[in-house]
């Protein structure tokens, strides 16, 4: 047991504006500079959090006149990425026109309608149902941000109270009200009331800033956040969350309890759709789940919009005691503990529903917290996991802010619910593009620092997968990862130097695939290495060498996988990599040649035990996959050479002519059959042996 360690002190959030590089910049250039120095840091707003707009002379295409136009992020987008093609831009005049068409708060909803008919220059970017928030403050430039020093303010019962005493006039106050067009007119409103504002805070929801300048409205949004970090920090008057509850577990014990919880919850949450984990056990995390208070803050919910849309109203707070850590009756425990959850959440539903609510969706938690230990959290991808942590990180701290100057407040039941089954919340739910074929699958590839792992791993990240690459060759297999994250991002991408011959470092390698990702769904079994040698001069070594990579090797992952995948209950897929010469002897490979045919044979035999748990296994064999080998590259090049009597330089030739349709095999090709073994298209497929030689008689199958 290891002492709490606090959340250490942030540095002063300072201004990044360059004169010189926005000198030359026109208006929209500078709103995009603005955005993306204002979406750099999660203190300021979260991703995908927050918005800004600037209202700017254009010329019109059709009478030439200038006209004001808004440029605002649109809808779906992230101020630290954007680019410009991210913002709307729409007229002024029309969206001023429009409050002729406003019916009042009961047809708030049709005024997002309304919208596209605004539209300048036929942009296709959709605008977002903030656009009015921005339009109608009487000011050039707006930022809207959601920084956990100006929310913890906002969400204190005393929040009006303490913007007049912390901001001295410079900001308003608003009550919390759903965003949307009638706290677009209040804005409006207050703004052009009390002109001498620099901004107005809004009950549990943000910070709004304007300025006549980008740079102004900029460094005004910047100077409000840090008065607001400095007054809390200087009027600290109670323990934070109560004071400590628990201890904190050691970093590897923290992370043996998250990996082996991980698998457990995501069979018992991904029977219906399959979820990513991410684990998260930062200063500030574990500073809160140790907490006295943890069980009745958490219970009270976030209350900013945009934290609980990503993590739910609630979290659920699992029973465990590091004092004496039980994993086993952790583990016990969760069927009762989702029950209570799951029940708990129809409930919010059936007291909170309308007429014309969406059904109830998902009702299994997306945040997990664990005394001791940290947090988990679990989506439908793994990115969306991890800003799903870091969300409610923010909320973290917004209650740490608030409740050590005063009474935090959740979001009111009501309000939460018509926000999270917000009609326009589920109209954009229905616009997502439609999952890719091994979207929410957890893939761990062997050999991956070689051309064909590197091959495989890409084609199931194409197709929606996490990866997590394994190879013995340290700097071979960072290679590869770097690679690979050019393609597919650093959140599906994972690597873990290991030995499969050994059974320490295999279980070490499928606890990191869980604690990474949450389990495992898929195991591609590809290392190899390849040697020749007549029988009588076939070492003991060699012979030994090929049996504990090529058999042992692969028997210690496909029994570690199996495990995991039985544990999780929602089936699997291993594909073996095997070789031609598993079903054709080859003379002069006798210790090649068994230990692949052991390869074919184990396969077959785990297909018989896994299919009543819904786990397929199925073999690829290859044949001459010269191009990008690293097997190719070595020894066993010369060898084969040798053996055929032909020069280095014609080995691909020769194999090319070799095989029936005479073209060469290449890794991209045993990647196309992986995946389709791996995939739900074979789902009715196990035991099963596919070759991908270019066609070999000898190599049929019978």
């Amino acid at each position: 047991m290891t002492a709490i360690s606090h959340s250490p002190a942030q540095n002063a959030i300072v201004s990044k504006w360059d004169d010189t590089a926005a000198a030359h910049m026109s208006e929209p250039e500078l709103l995009l500079y603005r955005s993306n120095l204002l979406g750099s840091d999660l203190r300021v707003t979260n991703f995908g959090g927050g918005n800004t707009s600037a209202k700017v002379k254009m010329k019109d295409y059709l009478t030439g006149e200038e006209v004001e136009v808004l440029w605002v992020k649109g809808s779906g987008g992230d101020l630290g990425s954007i680019k410009l093609d991210g913002f709307s831009t729409l007229y002024m005049s029309k969206l001023q026109a429009l409050k002729s068409r406003y019916r009042g708060l009961a047809h708030e909803d049709e005024m997002v309608d309304y919208l596209p008919h605004c539209t300048y220059n036929l942009n296709p970017r959709a605008a977002s149902i903030d656009t009015p928030l921005h339009a109608y403050i009487p000011k050039a430039h707006v930022d809207h941000m959601h920084p956990d020093a100006i929310i913890a303010i906002a969400a204190c019962a005393d929040s009006r109270r303490l913007t007049e005493v912390i901001f001295g006039g410079q900001l308003g106050w608003l009550p919390w009200q759903r965003p949307g067009y009638d706290l677009g007119l209040k804005l409006e409103a207050l703004a052009t009331a009390q002109p001498q504002l620099k901004g107005i805070i809004l009950e549990g929801h943000g910070l709004f800033t304007w300025g006549d300048t980008a740079k102004s409205c900029y460094e005004t949004t910047l100077a409000m956040i840090r008065l607001a970090e400095q007054w809390l920090a200087e009027n600290v008057r109670q323990p934070v969350f109560g004071g400590a509850r628990t201890g904190v577990l050691a970093a590897e014990a923290r992370a043996d309890v998250a990996a082996r919880l991980m698998p457990a919850l995501r069979g018992r949450i991904g029977q219906a759709e399959r979820k990513l984990g991410h684990f998260d056990d930062s200063a500030a995390v574990l500073e809160f789940v140790c907490s006295r208070d943890l069980p009745a803050l958490a219970a009270l919910g976030t209350s900013c919009p945009d934290h609980f849309l990503r993590t739910k109203i609630r979290p659920l707070v699992l029973d465990f005691d590091p004092a004496s850590p039980d994993v086993d009756a952790l583990l016990a425990g969760l069927d009762g503990a989702l029950e209570a959850y799951r029940a708990d959440y129809a409930a919010y539903y059936e007291r909170c529903k309308r007429p014309n609510s969406p059904a109830m969706r998902d009702p299994n938690p997306v945040i997990y917290l664990i005394p001791g230990v940290g947090m988990l959290s679990f989506a439908k991808d793994k990115a969306t996991a991890r800003i799903a942590a870091e969300f409610y990180v923010n909320a973290i701290n917004v209650m740490r802010g608030a409740n050590g100057v005063d009474t935090y407040v959740g979001l009111p039941e009501q309000e939460a619910f018509d926000i999270e089954y917000w009609l326009l919340e589920e109209a954009k739910l229905q616009r997502m593009p439609k999952p890719k074929s091994l979207a929410g699958r957890v893939a761990l590839v062997t050999g991956g620092a070689g051309g064909i792992g590197q091959a495989v791993a890409r084609q199931l990240l194409a197709e929606g997968a996490c990866v997590m690459l394994t190879d013995i060759d340290g700097a071979a297999l960072e290679e590869a990862r770097q690679s690979l994250l050019k393609v597919a991002g650093k959140d599906n991408v994972a690597a873990a130097q290991g030995d499969i011959t050994s059974e320490a470092q295999v279980e070490a390698l499928l606890a990191a695939t869980s604690l990474r990702f949450g389990g495992l769904d898929i195991l591609v079994s590809n290392a190899g290495i390849a040697s020749a040698a007549p029988l009588e001069d076939t070492t003991l070594e060699i012979w030994n060498r090929n049996q504990n990579i090529l058999v042992t090797g692969y028997f210690l992952v496909s029994r570690g996988a199996f495990r995991l995948m039985k544990q999780q209950k929602i089936g699997g897929s291993m594909v073996f990599v095997a070789s031609k010469n598993g079903l054709v002897a080859s003379a002069g490979a006798s210790a090649y040649c068994t230990a692949k045919a052991a390869e074919i044979h184990l396969a077959r035999c785990i297909a018989l035990e896994g299919a009543a748990v819904g786990v397929r296994v199925n073999v690829v064999n290859p044949d001459a996959v010269i191009r990008g080998s690293r097997i190719w590259d070595g020894k066993w090049k010369e060898e084969r050479a040798a053996s055929n009597k032909i020069e280095t330089d014609d080995i691909e030739e020769f194999y090319r002519q070799r095989s029936m349709l005479k073209l060469s095999v290449l890794p991209e090709d045993i990647a196309e059959a992986v995946y389709f073994l791996a995939s739900d298209k074979s789902g009715k497929s196990t035991g099963n042996v596919l070759n991908v030689d270019a066609g070999n008689a000898a190599a049929f199958t019978r």
